[in-house]
């Protein structure tokens, strides 16, 4: 079997998160955080759409973690984001940070706003 080292040219991955915090790229950030193509941005919650929203066009599919548990969005905010074209994908925050890393290894057009574990 031979084994391919994961390289993100052009981006910064998921490297770890824990109680409140999130690695990204070698950076620890506190709290909820929004993950684009532009960058990383603290992000204040499953009721900031228009954050979301105005990414729309940079990303092909959207990852949002709800904590250590998988739980639905609030009806407001899939309406919106769903009215804007935005494909998102609902997921615990520890698999939503390796689905992120996953599509993004692969050169995909993807986002990721997690809250805290």
């Amino acid at each position: 079997m031979r084994l391919t080292e994961i390289t993100y040219p052009d981006a910064k991955p998921i490297d770890g998160y824990g109680p409140g915090f999130f690695r990204v790229g070698g950076e620890v950030h506190q709290g909820a955080l929004l993950i684009l193509p532009s960058g990383v941005t603290p992000w204040t919650g499953l009721e900031d759409t228009a954050t979301l929203i105005a990414a729309a066009q940079d990303i092909d599919v959207l990852f949002i973690g709800t904590g250590p548990e998988i739980a639905p969005l609030p009806a407001g905010t899939r309406s919106a984001l769903e009215s804007a074209g935005l494909g998102v994908e609902i997921m615990a925050s520890p698999t939503a940070c390796r689905t992120y890393n996953v599509l993004l290894s692969e050169g995909r057009r993807v986002a990721v706003a997690v809250l805290p574990v």
